[in-house]
């Protein structure tokens, strides 16, 4: 009736496996207390994961900015490495070019030792008496036995005669060259001489007249001077009368008061006109200054009073605060003893209220398999 042999639904079994699965991986992440009580900062993962690939992303900026340069310097490298090699290919071929214009076997100095076709070149030992390789070591020609020693001692004459024909030809056209470069400059020197005359009486006539015309206006200068200090002078005398008529008959030698009133008011003077003060000033500034000083008097002898009075209410005071200082120690040592008699019957409180607890209240004391039933699962 009741059918026990079903087949296992794999998917629900694999369902289960996996719940029971990550059901202990929970329980190992909130059991685990290192990593319940320390955790992991995902923040600051976070920004050094970013950190590390700005890192990355400048150290990678580095390389390919090194890579640049040493591929730059590579081609450089290539390219002076190519030109040398061109100017040393130039410079053989130059070279060749060289040696096969001007070094050919035939203009060597020892060619004619190595010739091959040299017998078929040579000449005979001597063809006559004028033979220019018939040398005194040769022992074939000596002097006076030549053939042609008239004609070649008359061609010796004309050779010389045409080279000091020459010669006197050369230096009489060598002399009038200097003699014409001589006048030249004998021609130029007194031109520049004459120049020069010219322009020194030009600029002493200048000078001159420059001379006149500085004289004649310092003249002129000195004249007006003059008599502008005469004027002055003049000017100077008219106005010393004056001033010594107008101070005899002003009212400075004659004492007017009136001149020292000031026009600001009657009780300003004009100090450098005003001669002292009548005896009716002077009296009543005297006046003024017996009731000044009475008045200080009194104002001192008030503030004397009122010194005293400070004196009194100030001891007064100090009396007062001397009672409150007192009447406020009484009160602070009665609250203190009642505080404390408070304190001593709150401990006798707690302490037979700590043992009914002790003694009544937790009979039943947890065992170590109580703390153990926790802590089973992560729900």
């Amino acid at each position: 009736m009741y059918k026990l042999d079903l087949p296992i639904d794999l998917k629900e079994a694999a369902a289960i496996e996996r719940r029971r699965n990550q059901e202990l991986e929970r329980q190992n992440r909130i059991f685990n207390a290192k990593v319940r009580t320390i955790g992991i900062d995902v923040q600051a993962l976070k920004e050094q994961v970013h950190d590390r690939g700005l890192q990355e992303q400048r150290e990678q900026q580095r390389h390919e900015a090194f890579a640049s340069d040493l591929i730059r310097n590579d081609k450089i490298a290539e390219l002076l490495t190519r030109r040398r090699e061109q100017d040393v290919r130039n410079l053989n071929k130059a070279l060749n070019e060289f040696r096969a214009l001007h070094q050919q076997p035939d203009s060597r100095r020892e060619w004619d030792l190595n010739d091959p076709d040299g017998k078929k070149k040579d000449k005979p030992a001597r063809v006559s008496d004028d033979d220019p390789r018939c040398g005194i070591s040769g022992a074939q020609k000596f002097d006076g036995e030549d053939l042609n020693s008239k004609a070649r001692q008359k061609l010796m004459q004309e050779q010389m005669r045409e080279w000091t024909r020459r010669q006197a030809e050369e230096k009489k056209r060598h002399k009038d060259l200097q003699r014409e470069a001589d006048r030249l400059y004998d021609l130029h020197r007194r031109e520049a001489d004459e120049r020069a005359m010219a322009l020194a009486k030009m600029e002493e006539e200048c000078q001159r007249a420059i001379n006149e015309t500085v004289k004649d206006y310092n003249q002129a200068l000195a004249d007006e001077q003059a008599e502008k200090a005469r004027l002055a002078k003049q000017q100077e005398l008219d106005d010393n009368f004056t001033e010594m008529v107008n101070h005899i008959n002003g009212d400075m030698l004659t004492e007017n008061p009136d001149v020292a009133e000031s026009a600001f008011g009657p009780h300003r003077v004009i100090t450098d006109r005003w001669k002292g003060m009548s005896p009716e000033q002077l009296a009543e500034i005297r006046r003024i200054q017996e009731l000044q000083r009475q008045e200080k008097k009194r104002i001192q002898e008030d503030e004397v009073e009122r010194d005293r009075e400070w004196e009194r209410q100030r001891l007064f005071d100090a009396r007062s605060g001397l009672l409150m200082e007192r009447e406020a120690d009484r009160v602070r040592k009665g609250l203190e003893k009642e505080q404390v008699a408070a304190n001593t019957r709150l401990a006798a409180e707690q302490k037979s209220n700590q043992e009914y607890i002790d003694n009544e209240v937790y009979t039943n004391r947890p065992t170590a398999a109580y703390f153990q039933q926790w802590n089973k699962t992560s729900r």
